[in-house]
């Protein structure tokens, strides 16, 4: 009885195993089974990496006031465009005129103290050569003279002041460009040491976009291509996406890269600028640069054909309807969807091109229809 009651107990173990065995092998070929596969083949392909920007407009000026007065007059309206050298406030005159009229005074006052002491020295000159004087007379009026001279000259150099403050009591636009929001209005007190500016100058028919690329990415440029210059001159045109997802018609050049890491991001900053002619960019805006790389006879995988260990990227070839793991390199841009393989692969390698990272070497592998 004891007999049989083991040869029972083996006999049911026996059968689990077998069952366990079973199920690993239908889960293992559920696993593998019904994926899709793809034959490596160099084509030619673009791949966009984007970048957040910042617009600026190729001037951007504040326009502060250079002298102290009340705001008499504002003569422009915001958003309008404005030419350099428009009028486009004019602080209160009175005080500057009547400067300039005391100045004017005075140098007319110090020009008659002139003629005055170039008549007197010509005199003793007269009476030293009659013998009626000594030089040392003569020496007096001419040190006369010369005082009345230097008087002169400070009188003029405050007069020629007191027509440029008379001057800057107009306030004109340092550029071309579009009026930003006017702080100050009219019978508001202003200096130069005011905090904010009167208003800003924008030249927006041109604007640039401002964006960084990682430290790792700068130095590639450099490696490819030998120097920042050459790299931006060789750069593709960009293109510029608007935050309604909306992209600019009118390609962008880069046309700048900064010679600094940020030591605080790791960045590099790039400029790209962009044609604004009917003034869809705003300075100050947002947006996102789309740089397109292209590349040709490359082979080009989808990245959930791949997995990664250790900071290495695998794909599993399909070798007798079996997955065989293999090595690869790809180029370090990437636009989130694709891969350009550099080694590991070669024309006629079939791969599995989706869900990688659930399987094993030896499983295998049906076709998905």
């Amino acid at each position: 009885m004891k007999h049989l009651k083991c040869n029972i107990a083996a006999l049911a173990c026996a059968f689990v195993a077998l069952l366990s065995q079973s199920c690993k092998e239908k889960a293992a070929t559920g696993a593998a089974g019904n994926y899709k596969t793809i034959t490596a083949s160099p084509s030619a392909c673009v791949l966009e990496k984007e970048y957040t920007a910042i617009l600026r407009g190729v001037q951007s000026v504040e326009v502060r006031p250079q002298v102290s007065g009340t705001i008499t007059k504002i003569c422009v309206s915001e958003g309008a465009h404005v030419k350099r050298g428009q009028t486009m406030f004019i602080i209160d005159q009175e005080p500057y005129r009547a400067s300039l009229r005391a100045a004017e005074a005075d140098v007319s006052s110090a020009r008659a103290a002139v003629a005055s002491a170039q008549l007197e020295l010509e005199d003793k000159r007269q009476l030293r050569r009659s013998g009626v004087v000594a030089d040392y007379d003569v020496s007096q009026a001419q040190c006369t003279l010369d005082e009345q001279l230097a008087a002169l000259r400070n009188a003029e150099a405050k007069l020629a002041a007191a027509r440029t403050d008379l001057s800057y009591t107009e306030v004109k636009s340092p550029a071309d460009g579009v009026i930003g929001m006017i702080n100050y209005r009219l019978g508001a007190l202003v200096s130069s040491s005011i905090d904010e500016p009167l208003t800003t100058v924008a030249d927006v028919s041109s604007v640039h976009a401002y964006f960084s690329v990682t430290e790792s990415e700068a130095q590639r440029l450099v490696a490819d291509h030998g120097s920042l210059d050459k790299a931006i001159a060789t750069l593709p045109c960009v293109k510029l996406r608007l935050g309604s997802g909306e992209e600019l018609s009118a390609e962008g050049t880069v046309d700048a890269v900064s010679g600094n890491v940020d030591e605080a991001t790791g960045s590099v900053a790039m400029r790209a600028t962009f044609a604004n002619p009917s003034r869809i960019l705003f300075s100050g805006g947002s947006a996102t640069i789309v740089i397109p790389y292209k590349y040709t006879n490359r082979i080009i995988i989808p990245q959930e054909a791949t997995y990664e260990i250790q900071d290495k990227k695998f794909v599993y070839r399909v070798v007798d309807g079996k997955t065989k793991s293999k090595e690869i390199t790809v180029e370090p841009l990437s636009d989130g969807k694709r891969y350009v393989v550099t080694d590991g692969l070669k024309k006629g390698d079939v791969i599995v091109a989706e869900g990688a990272g659930l399987l094993s070497d030896g499983m295998e592998i049906k076709v998905k229809k």
